[in-house]
């Protein structure tokens, strides 16, 4: 057996690595090698050395006097010390007396000058170096895209790896399933459209308040064709500097490219799609619009020959976009997804109410009708309360009132025990609420007064009148608008006639009547003396309910007077029908107001039976 001789020279690596720990040593052996350090000594025996002749040679500099005794002994050098510098003018005769050599000026070394040197050098670059990593790891991080400014922000749920969204998971919304339907077959199937010459359609723009699931819907067409999903949001395209939005989307649109056929969500359109006749000239309006203006360049350009990508978008502001992104071509149509009526929220109720373990008492039907008005995520809210209610109560299941409170919590807010009320303001309180009451249940405007309460609640109730519908209204005509207004101002007409003066409780009565009021005059043509005729401009958002935000045209003088006058005529006159209501049942008041004082609630069948011995001023 033939014995190999190991080989005498170092691997390579090995001979790398104690070059660099010698190298290593010489650099740090001036900063850990021991240096020798000067005594020091007074001034005073500075001095007493001079005079008795034992200074050899003296070095002086500005921090510090080095001398050096003569040499004693067997020693061939004197010892050297030094001391501190003291303003001595007589110091140079005294040396030159005593024949001591002034031989040369002291300057201390420099301290490791070489290695601050070397420091300035390295250090700026491993910064240099170091941040260029960091960007350029961060820009390829999937999780952490946020100085990838360039780089697309959409989340991206592909078919198989993320939970699936069907129609059956969308409810209340029945009518507008029916239009994206259509766009799931086109999905599933494109060739049973193209070959009958149909187009395709490029966008389809989701349009209704906040809440009513439009951006459920558009993961429930991605879930249901089975295709992926690209979900953003428009403010993620605009950053600070100009030129990222445009960046952004066609990043987008190549990402959506590659896996097509597949959906582009693109929520709240119209943070970057509003009109661009506005005038503004800010950066941020530039960085808009170059956005928009790349946006509608990719749905111009993908359509024919392309992949197909669809896109759909959800705005609650339709009126605000602009107009060259609502031609057909780009959003060919749009889709209403509106608050649900009763069966929608019925619907959507048992869709939430599977998550949730209920009682045996528990009644959708009833809890739908109570929620006129609701959108989806306020019932999914109402129901996630109505459980945390139970759960707090430690109660294994929901039951109906616990939907009850919840109700009265997402309306009106929370119970504040901690304000408590003096006998005084409970008393106002009580009469104002039962005053609210009386009148509202004298009132045939489709509601049911369900709740009297001087319990404080939200931000500023002291108490309320809880109103429940009965049914769905769209339409009020004049007569039911101003029993709304008179069952407003039933709180003031009951301290006035009760305690002869009012107070500030009424001033959210009065605000909301008063609107009310001025949008018959201005808005509904329901004033005789004006006519039916629009003086305010169309309102922002026209389905959303909304009481506000109306911009008046241009008046005259004469006209605004007129509304002026209108308008306090119709409350005036509401306030009057009301102090009449409540005269007639002054007896009735007074018995349902001491009796609130004592429980603080009344609900139920206590409070129908007072109410139903309520007179109207005809009897």
């Amino acid at each position: 057996m033939t014995i190999k001789k190991k080989s005498s020279q170092l691997p390579f690596k090995k001979i790398g690595i104690s070059l660099l720990i010698i190298a290593s040593l010489v650099l740090l052996y001036p900063l850990v090698r021991p240096r020798p350090q000067l005594r020091r000594v007074p001034y005073s025996f500075f001095l007493l050395q001079v005079k008795a002749g034992k200074v050899e040679s003296v070095g002086v500099s500005e921090n510090l006097i080095v001398f050096q005794l003569k040499p004693e002994g067997n020693s061939k050098q004197g010892v050297v010390l030094s001391t501190p510098p003291i303003e001595d003018l007589e110091l140079p005769e005294r040396l030159e007396k005593q024949g001591v050599k002034v031989q040369f000026i002291y300057t201390p070394p420099p301290k490791n000058k070489w290695l601050g040197t070397l420091l300035s050098w390295i250090v700026p670059s491993l910064i240099v170096v170091g941040g260029f990593q960091y960007l350029r790891n961060r820009e390829n991080s999937q999780d952490k895209q946020s100085l990838a400014f360039g780089k697309s922000k959409a989340k991206v749920y592909i078919e198989g790896q993320s939970e699936k969204i069907t129609f059956a998971d969308v409810a209340g919304v029945e009518e507008a399933k029916v239009e994206l339907q259509e766009i799931v077959e086109f999905l599933k199937n494109p060739d049973r459209f193209t070959q009958i010459g149909a187009r395709i359609p490029k966008g389809v723009l989701l349009v209704g308040p906040p809440g009513t699931g439009k951006t459920l819907l558009a993961k429930a067409v991605a879930g249901e064709a089975g295709v992926s999903f690209f979900s953003i949001s428009a403010s993620e395209f605009v950053e600070l500097f100009v030129g990222t939005g445009a960046a952004r989307v066609r990043d987008l649109f190549e990402q959506a490219k590659q896996k097509a056929p597949c959906i582009i969500f693109i929520d709240e359109l119209d943070a970057i799609g509003k009109s661009r006749n506005s005038g503004a000239t800010s950066g941020s309006n530039d960085e808009r619009e170059q956005t928009l203006n790349q946006l509608l360049t990719e749905m111009d350009g993908f359509g024919v020959g392309d992949a197909t990508v669809i896109v759909l978008a959800a705005t609650n502001r339709p009126e605000a976009l602009d107009a060259a992104l609502l031609r057909p071509g780009r959003f060919d149509r749009q889709v209403l997804v509106d608050r649900p009526d009763f069966d929608g929220r019925l619907k959507i109720l048992e869709v939430y109410a599977r998550k949730v373990k209920l009682g045996e008492d528990i009644n959708l039907k009833e809890i739908a009708t109570q929620t006129s008005g609701f959108a989806g995520a306020d019932l999914a809210n109402l129901v996630n309360e109505a459980a945390l209610l139970a759960a707090r109560e430690r109660r294994t299941t929901v039951s109906q009132r616990d939907f009850k409170e919840a109700i009265e919590r997402v309306i009106i807010g929370l119970e504040r025990k901690s304000r408590v009320l003096s006998e005084k303001e409970k008393k106002i309180v009580a009469y104002h609420e039962v005053g609210h009451a009386l009148v509202g249940a004298l009132m045939p405007g489709g509601t049911k007064v369900a709740k009297i309460s001087i319990v404080p609640r939200g931000s500023g109730a002291l108490g309320y009148m809880l109103a429940m519908p009965e049914e769905d209204r769209f339409l009020l005509d004049e007569a039911d608008l101003r029993d709304k207004i008179a069952t407003l101002l039933g709180g003031r007409a009951a301290e006035a006639i009760i305690f002869g003066k009012v107070t500030t409780g009424a001033s959210d009565d009065l605000q909301r009547a008063t609107n009310l009021a001025e949008r018959m005059v201005t808005s509904y043509g329901m004033s005789r003396v004006l006519g039916p005729l629009a003086y305010d401009r169309a309102p922002t958002n026209n389905f959303l309910g909304n009481e506000g935000g109306n911009l008046r045209r241009a008046l005259s003088e004469k006209t605004a007077e007129a509304i002026d006058v209108e308008v306090k005529e119709i409350v005036e006159r509401a306030y009057e029908q009301a102090l009449e209501i409540l005269k007639v049942n002054r007896e009735l008041l007074e018995e349902i107001a001491q009796q609130l004082m004592k429980t603080e609630v009344i609900e139920g069948e206590a409070l129908q039976t007072y109410l139903a011995r309520t007179r109207s001023v005809s009897q």
